[in-house]
């Protein structure tokens, strides 16, 4: 019998949860009306120890690879922008390689992040589309920094993310992406159809790891 635990799940707020794993010295918690599958507040990583993590990536322009990752979800994501779109990258990280790849492309590009480019001001613009690509899963409050992003989306505007998708409970037990202690969130298409349901908006999945929510035209 799986242990009920009274939480409220950091995006939907149930309290409906119980522990789905446990392993790298914290626990997992199963939320059953989103899907999503997340880590307690108690075994967060000092901020330090985060950005010293993110401090020791490699993604930059002019790393191939990097790109080619990023396309995935930017070749779906361009199909629907004007060639003057405006956008924002959320979480663009130590050394910003999606915005200057749709730079080079001809659009206009913000970044933000929390830790290498605080400029709260950019939340005081609107764009036609904004990118979170591997941030998701860090996120301690999910639901309040989507909501937030929304509200900075133009009608008619594409919310883009990318994070890799929950597997099943025997894959997730030993899975790679839950041994990085600055992942704390696990997502789902099921949790992404939530958040479509929440935000009103439009869902496509391109491939596994890849989300476009579309947010309604006026």
């Amino acid at each position: 019998m799986k242990k009920v635990i009274k939480k409220n799940c950091p995006l939907c707020q149930s309290s409906n949860s119980f522990l789905y794993a446990s392993g790298e010295a914290r626990t997992y918690i199963h939320c059953r009306c989103c899907d999503l599958v997340y880590v307690p507040m108690k075994y967060f990583i000092s901020k330090e120890a985060e950005k010293e993590k993110y401090d020791n990536h490699q993604n930059s322009p002019q790393n191939q690879g990097y790109i080619d990752f990023l396309n995935k979800l930017l070749i779906p994501l361009r199909k629907n922008l004007l060639p003057n779109a405006i956008g924002l990258d959320f979480g663009s990280g130590p050394g910003p390689t999606l915005s200057v790849i749709m730079q080079e492309l001809g659009y206009e590009m913000k970044i933000y992040d929390y830790f290498y480019h605080d400029d709260k001001k950019v939340f005081e613009k609107s764009y036609d589309f904004i990118t979170i690509t591997e941030v998701i899963e860090h996120l301690h409050n999910p639901i309040g920094e989507i909501k937030k992003l929304w509200n900075c989306l133009n009608p008619g505007g594409s919310l883009g993310i990318m994070t890799a998708f929950r597997p099943d409970l025997e894959i997730f037990k030993s899975w790679y992406y839950k041994r990085d202690l600055t992942h704390v969130r696990f997502f789902t298409k099921e949790t992404f159809q939530w958040l479509s349901n929440e935000l009103n908006a439009e869902l496509f999945i391109p491939q596994s790891g890849v989300v476009i929510l579309k947010k309604e035209k006026i």
